[in-house]
């Protein structure tokens, strides 16, 4: 009885809504940067990751190998295809002195029609007289071609020097890299210089970022792994801080596009970690990123290491089990990078739009199912589209921040909450995958498992299970994946 009380009542509400058009807004387009999902891990025991989307339709792929000895190269048409393509061995360290020893986190770039690697090396007879240096290869394949040794990049300071990456702005080639200075302290600070030649710095550097907050100086004083992304008319550097165990995180730089870069104040700091370990997915240590575009180039996506497991025998860099891995990167409605959280191993998560209001997601607060725009807390808002807890034929929806948590309806309201084990959840969360009701193109619908014709809608910004009928309904219960 409570529950056809409560459809009349519903059911009523929507009606009056109709005849009075207060919730009827304009049509929406499907969005310009449409859902594309990974499953992770891409890459066992590879970490520093660095991905080149080039123009002959590869992703060109190099990390750093746990023996720390050679520089390693694999390519595919696909982001996913990385993940099984055959690997190549294009440089192998040197036998003795420069070069000799720790080769780390090595970069692919594409730079006036030639490939070039930006990695770190030690000396065999110093291993941590670690300094950047950089390969150049004029053949079109670079897994194949010929490479040459450019040296190392001379720096004012003869320090301990590392994870050297270059990109251009307004016209001007830079490198940012990770510098040791003993005038400003331990461990590592974040310099910024331009370049003349893909190789050599030209002027002065000038030092960006020091590790200066707790998160940044948790077992080591660490900034490092810097990584560009240039969007909304920012320039945005992520960076890593602390020791490469659980600690390991990323914060993030900021100035504004039309400021000179190479003056530290246009740089603003974040106050906290942008993407650090997460206990409920499982994934430790995230960090030492970089960015790359999806095939049909609309979406941006975050490239990261991490493990799967917190503790660590001994010094985590003797701990070879660093995983690449990959998730869409989102934007905030203020036009900055929204990190989320480092998602479970798997397939990666989604968000759901609104047909009839695009800025507005479906997302869980203090669990209750609702419809929400500028959703900050990103995580609240991805949902992982995995086989039906009834099993195939249909989809449940997996809460990205708290794994075995599922989408359900009850009492024709929808909550986010733990699978039970029975058989009445398992019908519940489960649900029929369907062509948008309003946008069967692009758009998706989700018709209930346990009671056919009902479909998760919004109605004020709650979601339930209802019958639809109106073309309001229709378009109350079309969803698009981002």
């Amino acid at each position: 009885m409570r529950r056809l009380v409560r459809r009349a009542v519903v059911a009523a509400a929507a009606a009056l809504a109709v005849l009075t058009g207060v919730t009827t807004p304009a049509q929406a387009a499907a969005p310009a940067s449409p859902a594309v999902t990974f499953t992770n891990p891409i890459a066992l025991q590879r970490a520093d990751p660095h991905i080149f989307k080039h123009t002959d339709g590869y992703y060109y792929f190099t990390a750093t190998v746990p023996a720390y000895d050679k520089i390693v190269m694999r390519r595919a048409t696909t982001l996913q295809g990385l993940s099984t393509a055959p690997e190549t061995t294009i440089w192998t360290k040197h036998a003795s002195g420069d070069m000799g020893a720790h080769i780390w986190a090595p970069e692919i770039h594409f730079i006036d029609g030639k490939w070039y690697v930006y990695f770190a090396a030690g000396a065999s007879n110093d291993i941590w007289k670690i300094r950047p240096y950089v390969l150049e290869s004029s053949s079109a394949n670079p897994l194949t071609g010929t490479w040459t040794e450019k040296g190392r990049i001379s720096l004012p300071l003869d320090t301990f020097s590392l994870d050297a990456t270059t990109f251009t702005h307004n016209g001007t080639r830079y490198l940012s890299w990770a510098q040791n200075d003993p005038a400003v302290g331990s461990g590592t600070n974040l310099y910024l210089a331009r370049m003349s030649n893909p190789w050599t710095i030209s002027g002065s550097p000038v030092m960006i970022s020091k590790p200066e907050y707790s998160w940044e100086t948790v077992g080591h004083r660490v900034n490092e792994g810097p990584a560009v992304l240039q969007k909304n008319g920012k320039v945005f550097m992520a960076y890593s801080a602390s020791a490469t165990d659980a600690n390991y995180c990323l914060g993030l730089l900021t100035a504004n596009a039309t400021a000179d870069l190479m003056n530290p104040a246009s740089w603003a700091k974040t106050s906290t970690p942008v993407f650090k370990s997460n206990d409920r997915t499982g994934q430790y240590g995230p960090g030492h990123n970089t960015f790359t575009v999806s095939e049909d180039g609309k979406s941006d996506i975050l490239v990261y290491h991490d493990r799967d497991y917190k503790d660590i025998n001994g010094d985590p860099l003797n701990d070879p089990n660093r995983r690449t891995r990959y998730q869409k990167l989102y934007w905030n409605a203020d036009g900055t990078p929204n990190f989320g959280i480092p998602v479970a191993d798997g397939a990666t998560p989604v968000r759901l739009s609104s047909y009839n209001y695009p800025d507005k997601f479906i997302r869980h607060w203090e669990y209750r199912a609702k419809l929400e725009g500028n959703v900050t807390n990103l995580a609240d808002s991805q949902f992982r589209i995995v086989t039906g807890l009834t099993g195939s034929g249909t989809v449940s929806l997996e809460s990205a921040n708290f794994p075995g948590y599922y989408l359900r309806h009850k009492n024709n309201e929808l909550w986010v909450e733990k699978d039970d084990g029975t058989a009445l959840f398992d019908a519940d969360a489960s649900f029929h995958q369907r062509a948008g009701l309003a946008d069967s193109a692009a758009g998706v619908s989700y018709e209930s498992y346990n009671f056919p014709g009902r479909y998760i809608r919004h109605f004020n910004n709650l979601l339930y299970t209802q019958p639809v009928s109106t073309t309001l309904d229709q378009q109350d219960a079309t969803f698009y994946k981002e």
